[in-house]
């Protein structure tokens, strides 16, 4: 048998057998087929890798789907996790990061081609998590990154995800709104940074604690967004606990008060 068709067997039989095998990890048939539909040969690849390593034991469903992102639902040892997959076809997707790497200098040296940049994003948002939680701020532990993937502590219970502060009725609104504005305290002044697209659309509510996610965005102080996207992000908060009545800060104030003394 000629070299070349050796080769293309080996390789064909190496597919076959990822599908196989992978079929087998992943929890339905259906939500293999869900996957194959959405992502690419490469990503399947590396979260089959990742299922026969040990850095996932099961991948379940859909958590939540987004233009630039799917988050589905997975165990690590019994333990429940979320699985962030990052879209690698989109243009839209690309033009958006740019402005959130480029004058970042915790990522200034980026190789070229759309697979690299989103493998930039996603262990940036890997970076930031860690940050976030080293200044005391609730999100959801990063575990493990790798390409487009991004493995973290699921926020919920039983595959359930916890609910987001736009879809429920607080008790206290005035308590949640004190301890997010204590959450951009401590972002700026022991982590160095500003999340970028606070909203009630990126805070989820478990066990009456609220939790900062989708923080892929998030940049230093020093960038020259970053009072831009600082004002924004409070007066998100401010319109959104103002309409349940709460008297809120003023952002303008609040934002001199973060950046007057360092």
């Amino acid at each position: 048998m000629p070299r070349d068709s050796r080769v293309e067997k080996r390789l064909l039989e190496r597919e076959r057998r990822f599908d196989r095998e992978y079929k087998m990890k992943v929890k339905r048939s259906e939500e293999y087929e869900a996957l194959e539909e959405v992502f690419d040969k490469p990503t399947l690849m590396l979260i089959y890798r990742m299922l026969n390593r040990g850095i996932l034991s099961e991948l379940g469903g859909v958590i939540s789907a987004g233009k630039e992102s799917r988050v589905y639902y997975g165990k690590v040892d019994g333990r429940e996790v979320a699985v962030k997959i990052y879209l690698t076809g989109s243009a839209e997707f690309r033009k958006g990061m740019i402005p959130y790497i480029v004058g970042d200098y915790r990522f200034s040296h980026i190789k070229r081609g759309m697979r690299n940049l989103v493998s930039v994003w996603a262990r940036k948002e890997f970076v930031n998590l860690r940050e976030f939680m080293r200044a005391k701020v609730a999100v959801p532990e990063p575990l493990h990154v790798e390409g487009n993937v991004l493995v973290m502590r699921f926020i919920g219970e039983g595959g359930v995800r916890a609910p987001l502060l736009s879809e429920i009725d607080l008790s206290n609104p005035a308590e949640t709104y004190e301890i997010l504005i204590g959450f951009v305290r401590l972002m700026v002044k022991n982590a160095g940074l500003v999340h970028g697209d606070l909203s009630e659309y990126n805070v989820m509510m478990h066990e009456g604690t609220p939790y900062v996610i989708d923080v892929s965005q998030s940049l230093p102080i020093s960038h020259p967004l970053a009072i831009e996207l600082l004002t924004r992000d409070i007066g998100n908060i401010n319109r959104f606990f103002n309409r349940l009545g709460v008297k809120v800060i003023d952002r303008n104030i609040f934002v001199e008060e973060l950046i007057g003394s360092g």
